[in-house]
């Protein structure tokens, strides 16, 4: 092999090197996990079983934002009427599209008037914690569902 055949090859292959580095990194950097924010507005009642509605807004640290709107479902020993905002912080996800679907709940509250929350949900290994306060009057421990979907979907 010549110096010329050989520098040609050396070449070839370190440019073929350098270009699946390229694609490796943007691969790598489009895989990374982003941090989404939810805020959020809910009412609902609940007597035996739990039900609210409100919309929200997700936005992810990547740039993508929603209008989302928000369900919550569960049975437990509950009673009352509330309103309740507040934001949640939404971990292991790699886009705003893995914030979406249902969520499971496991939470106690307890007050009459104001009220604070803080409950943990889950989907898969993706986790929403949330807070807020509210206002009305509840009473008790329920396991729900909490759904998530773009408005306008």
């Amino acid at each position: 092999m010549s110096k010329r055949t050989f520098g040609l090859t050396a070449a070839v292959l370190l440019c073929a090197g350098a270009l699946a580095g390229f694609s490796t990194s943007s691969v790598q950097a489009g895989e990374a996990p982003v941090k989404c924010h939810l805020t959020y507005s809910l009412s609902g009642w609940s007597v035996i079983y739990q039900h609210a509605e409100g919309r929200g807004d997700v936005k992810c640290d990547n740039g993508q934002s929603a209008a989302v709107s928000i369900s919550m479902y569960g049975g437990g020993l509950t009673a009352g009427k509330f309103h309740v905002t507040g934001h949640g912080d939404i971990s292991h996800v790699y886009g705003i599209k893995d914030v979406y679907g249902g969520y499971a709940q496991a939470g106690a509250s307890a007050g009459v008037v104001r009220s604070g929350t803080l409950q943990v949900l889950t989907k898969g290994t993706t986790s929403i914690a949330l807070s807020g306060s509210g206002e009305g009057i509840n009473l008790g421990v329920a396991v729900d569902k909490f759904d998530i979907e773009p408005i306008g979907r």
